[in-house]
């Protein structure tokens, strides 16, 4: 029986061939990833080919720092090293990098993200701000020391020498050059003085470009109250830094010229015809309003004002001989109907009835008249009136009375202090007009 091995001695021996065998330590395999389900720390699939299959496991560790997103049926290349695990006695890769096969990680990891935030509307126009029109502060976040920001100072200045920069300084590649990048674009937000801001960096590689690939920059550009130019790289080089931004420029030049669209030059000469037209369409309004000044002063009214009430008059005579018909008629109606009534009141004997009504009737036909003579008198005094107030504002009945109407540059002059030594008045007379110069004012 001594020469029979328990499973345990036999696994365990297993175990020390595999952990000592030098081709098992680093082992470089291709397949295809079988039965992935993500968990909340380590991940547990397979990797196959057309002929079999073996066991993986990537540690929390390295799952974190991978890049990209692991998807079933995936083929990757991996890094990693034989394990056999005991109480199994199964054998699996522990997997230490991993990286797409036939496309960079970076390239997969951009276009995985890339479809993650299309899906989250991150890039859809209704999203997008405009670029004021007239900025007054632009800012900037780049590196200081490259190309970048002087060819965008060059060319702001060119265009629109009032416009202030405010250059936020920061990494643009390498670690850490994310986070910077999107805390200066929280730093601008904060900024109530700066209208527009300006992101970008020169050309390089992906892997150069990589910190506007990043999810925390995309965020921090979306959540931007101000609009943001995106020119990172080449005019080659997508960005999703340049996708989320409010306008994309292919070089800093362009991202300068998409922030001053209007230059100065071009804006004063708008400005000088706007107020040419401005200017041409005052004339022409104080023109026309000179005309019809010109019209109304020398009108028939104005020179003939008695012709106002003319009509007035005609109309009241008109009323007042209608109401002396009306009262005539009356009157004639009332004589006919006394004299019937004291044939009637004759012939049937009523003497003492007819007396009565004769002193009622007398009585009521005074009562008429008053009232028909007050009206009438009542109308005649309005007509009077209104006769006389015409008449006060005819000006060649006052000046035929010996009165004149003095004007002093067409305006009529009421006061001695509207006066100086040396005016020159004209006098409106009875029958002309008298020019006069001032020789003493009090």
């Amino acid at each position: 029986m001594s020469d029979y091995l328990t499973v345990s001695h036999l696994t365990k021996y297993l175990k020390l061939k595999f952990d000592r065998d030098p081709y098992l330590e680093r082992v470089y395999l291709t397949g295809q990833v079988s039965n992935f389900r993500r968990r909340p720390n380590h991940q547990y699939f397979s990797l196959k080919d057309e002929h079999a299959v073996i066991k993986a496991t990537m540690w929390a560790g390295a799952f974190r720092q991978l890049g990209f997103d692991l998807e079933e049926g995936m083929k990757i290349n991996v890094i990693g090293r034989i394990q056999l695990y005991e109480p199994g006695g199964s054998y699996a890769i522990i997997i230490e990098k991993a990286e797409p096969d036939g496309i960079g990680a970076l390239a997969l990891q951009f276009e995985q993200l890339k479809k993650k935030l299309r899906a989250a509307g991150y890039f859809e126009d209704r999203h997008k701000q405009a670029l004021p029109q007239f900025p007054q502060k632009i800012a900037v976040v780049t590196s200081p020391s490259g190309a970048v920001i002087q060819d965008i100072i060059t060319t702001i200045s060119r265009r629109f020498s009032g416009v202030e920069i405010l250059l936020f300084p920061t990494k643009v590649q390498g670690d850490g050059a994310a986070q910077e990048i999107a805390a200066n674009i929280a730093k601008a937000n904060e900024r109530k003085d700066v209208d527009l801001l300006i992101v970008g960096r020169g050309g390089g590689s992906i892997e150069d470009l990589w910190a506007f690939n990043e999810e925390l920059v995309v965020e921090a550009i979306f959540e931007s109250r101000l609009p943001i130019i995106s020119s990172v790289g080449h005019e080659t080089d997508t960005t999703l830094a340049d996708l989320v931004a409010d306008q994309r420029a292919a070089t800093p030049t362009a991202a300068a010229e998409l922030a001053t669209p209007i230059t100065k030059a071009d804006l004063l000469a708008w400005l000088g015809e706007r107020r040419q037209r401005l200017y041409q369409a005052s004339l022409r309004q104080i023109r026309q309003g000179q005309e019809r000044f010109d019209k109304a002063r020398y009108s028939v009214m104005f020179r003939q004002p008695e012709r106002l009430y003319d009509g007035i008059a005609q109309k009241l005579d008109y009323v007042i001989s209608h109401l002396r018909q009306i009262m005539a008629k009356e009157f004639n109606q009332a004589n006919q109907q006394e004299k019937l009534l004291s044939q009637r009141l004759l012939t049937l004997g009523l003497s003492e009835k007819v007396s009565r009504y004769e002193e009622r009737l007398g009585v009521l036909q005074r009562l008429l008249l008053s009232n028909m003579t007050s009206a009438y008198d009542s109308k005649v005094s309005r007509l009077e009136k209104a006769q006389d107030t015409l008449l006060s504002l005819d000006t060649t009945r006052i000046v035929a009375r010996g009165y004149a109407i003095v004007q002093k540059d067409q305006q009529i002059i009421t006061s001695s202090k509207a006066v100086s030594q040396g005016d020159c008045l004209h006098l409106q007379m009875k029958d002309g007009k008298i020019e006069v110069e001032v020789k003493n004012a009090k």
